[in-house]
């Protein structure tokens, strides 16, 4: 795997957090179990960083989610409802071409400190 570029996991904006694109690597490796596991681990890497900055899930205010095929839509869902639950933040799904370093799911999201 190649060398992970300069980055940020988050930034703060005033009462905002804005939390950079999570793809689901643990141990610099791509989550198995296909779209769901890396769905499963990604959501797991954006938890860790809204823990990091003092925030949980329930601060998140939008997310958006890229995937490199909307037949991954199904799967991505059922992570994404374990952990958001019946009062999700809004979202915004898309797919797209392709994803760094071959991840099959990128969720990126704004929290808001209270």
């Amino acid at each position: 795997m190649n060398s992970l570029p300069l980055f940020r996991p988050s930034v703060e904006a005033g009462d905002l957090v804005a939390v950079s694109g999570q793809i689901g690597l643990v141990d610099g490796r791509l989550a198995g179990g296909g779209a769901a596991g890396q769905t499963e681990q990604a959501l797991a890497n954006l938890l860790a960083v809204l823990d990091a900055a003092g925030l949980a899930a329930s601060d998140v205010v939008k997310v958006n989610i890229f995937l490199t095929t909307m037949d991954d839509y199904t799967a991505c869902n059922e992570q994404y409802n374990a952990v958001f639950g019946s009062e999700p933040p809004a979202r915004t799904c898309v797919a797209v071409h392709q994803l760094p370093f071959g991840a099959l799911v990128e969720l990126e999201a704004w929290a808001r400190r209270r």
